[in-house]
This record gives structure tokens, sequence and C-alpha cells, in this order.
């Protein structure tokens, strides 16, 4: 899944998410270090739930802890 995105300061930011654990995004290095520093921490995974740890694995997850740190422009699959 390719995601085209702004972080709160203004810069944007394109990743593929990949569904795996070891290298859960490719392209930026600052939302790597995202996901890295929220693994294994309860998100949100939807506007109310549910609250989960997050799996760096799971691409939605990914893509939700995203949509919480930034603003999500486009997304494909």
């Amino acid at each position: 899944m390719l995601v085209t995105g702004v972080m709160d300061d203004g810069c944007p930011y394109q990743v593929q998410i990949t569904g795996r654990a070891a290298r859960p995004v490719i392209g930026s290095a600052r939302i790597r270090a995202l996901v890295e520093q929220y693994a294994g921490t309860p998100v949100l995974l939807g506007p109310l739930g549910p609250l989960r740890d997050l799996d760096p694995g799971d691409p939605h997850a990914v893509l939700w802890l995203l949509r919480r740190h930034s603003r999500v422009v486009e997304q494909r699959a």
C-alpha cells in the first residue's frame, strides 16, 4: 500500500506499507522511526477503536497510526 501524507510540521512523505514486521515501511526515515517508536504500544485501530498494541506487521494498524500522527493525503493499494 502506497501512502502519501504531510507531517504536523509540514514535511511531506511517501511510504510503502509492506505488511512485514521486520521492515514495516519503505520510504521515509521519519515514518519508519514513528512506527518503531509506537511498536508494541496501544493505538486506536479506528476512529472509535479498538485499542490494541501496534503490530508493525499489520498494514492497517500502521495506516491508522499514520492517520493519527499526520495528515494522510492519498493511499493506493
